[in-house]
């Protein structure tokens, strides 16, 4: 598995300021209620948000990339297909 950055400088930054600041959030309600069980997933999700943009790499984002990719040779071997719509396939029995 071939892992590089896919996000950029700016949006790494981005992702490392709003991860650490709702973490923060998150710990703190997590120490005066310890028994709700959805502050610890909101400090889960922005934990991995910072690990995100330190080593710039969003798994999202690069399915997304891969979706695109995909659908975009989906689109060339239809474009490819139409031209031949009118023309008739010989058929050979053996």
């Amino acid at each position: 598995m071939n892992i590089k950055p896919n996000i950029g400088i700016l949006n790494a930054l981005i992702r490392i300021t709003l991860g650490l600041t709702v973490l923060a959030w998150s710990t703190s309600k997590l120490v005066k209620h310890p028994w709700r069980d959805s502050y610890l997933f909101v400090a889960l999700c922005a934990a991995m948000k910072v690990a995100e943009g330190i080593v710039r790499y969003c798994p999202v984002t690069a399915l997304c990339e891969k979706c695109q990719g995909m659908i975009e040779e989906h689109n060339q071997a239809n474009d490819s297909l139409d031209g031949m719509e009118g023309m008739e396939v010989p058929y050979n029995p053996t």
